[in-house]
């Protein structure tokens, strides 16, 4: 097997393990070189490495995006972080820990993102919805 299709396995099992399978598939629609490369590398290469453990690289991408207070791509960070057993306290405590380092308007935002994230998810446990829209 070639080193490329490891790299794409590598980074596919690891989306599953996160819950995070179906996303991104906006980069396959528009670009298919582009998702290929954020399977492949960002996570077959980046987020597999044995360095750190899963667990504490999704606690490290969310301290950083929360940091950076980015206005899309961390509701999907705080649903794999759930999906891998990062509990409502930890996500919030990551919250406290880098709002006062990064400032607290970074934290309003991710308040924000995470209730509606929260709030996403009681819709599709309701019924209300079929599957997050929020990513």
């Amino acid at each position: 097997m070639s080193d490329y299709k490891k790299r794409r396995q590598r980074g596919m099992a690891l989306l599953k393990k996160m819950g995070r399978e179906e996303l991104m598939l906006d980069q396959k629609a528009l670009y298919p070189d582009l998702y290929e490369m954020s399977v492949g590398h960002l996570f077959g290469d980046v987020w597999a490495r044995k360095g750190l453990s899963l667990r504490d690289r999704q606690l490290v991408t969310l301290a950083a995006n929360i940091a950076m207070a980015r206005p899309t791509g961390n509701f999907s960070h705080y649903r794999s972080a759930k999906h891998i057993g990062i509990t409502h306290k930890e996500i919030c405590e990551v919250m406290i820990q880098v709002g006062h380092y990064a400032g607290w308007p970074a934290v309003s935002n991710a308040v924000r993102q995470y209730t509606a994230v929260l709030e996403e998810e009681k819709e599709i446990k309701a019924g209300k919805k079929k599957k997050p829209t929020l990513v």
